[in-house]
């Protein structure tokens, strides 16, 4: 029985690449040269590319909001979370929105330090520096 398959013949070192190239183009008549590396693996691997990926959607940015929306209903009073909720935090800043101005008054006059103490000492002081509350 013959065998069908050929022991691939080894490169031979002293020979450069592009001259092993050329050789084999003026062989076939045709340059493959572009097809060739068209078909070489540009896959990258998963810890290359996942860091990138998860900045680009601020993945970290929402998960920190996720958890401050958490906190903020557990840590603040139940008649103020009724009436405001965190709706993002940029810098330091965490944005509040609340829903009259009546509650804006009140939370700003006598609960803004009590809440900004309550949210730091669950986070860092440089995570939530400030709150800005607006009414929407």
């Amino acid at each position: 029985m013959r065998n069908l398959h050929r022991p691939r013949r080894k490169e031979k070192p002293n020979v450069p690449a592009f001259a092993r190239r050329r050789a084999l183009a003026q062989w076939r008549g045709v340059d493959l040269t572009e097809q060739e590396t068209a078909r070489t693996d540009h896959a990258k691997s998963a810890a290359n590319v996942l860091p990138k990926l998860l900045d680009s959607i601020g993945l970290d940015r929402k998960r920190s909001e996720a958890e401050i929306i958490k906190v903020w209903n557990h840590l603040i009073d139940p008649v103020v979370t009724a009436h405001a909720q965190p709706t993002g935090i940029n810098k330091g800043t965490l944005f509040v929105s609340v829903d009259s101005n009546v509650w804006l008054s009140e939370i700003v006059r006598y609960r803004r330090k009590e809440i900004l103490r309550s949210l730091q000492s669950a986070f860092d002081s440089d995570m939530i520096a400030r709150i800005s509350f607006r009414v929407g």
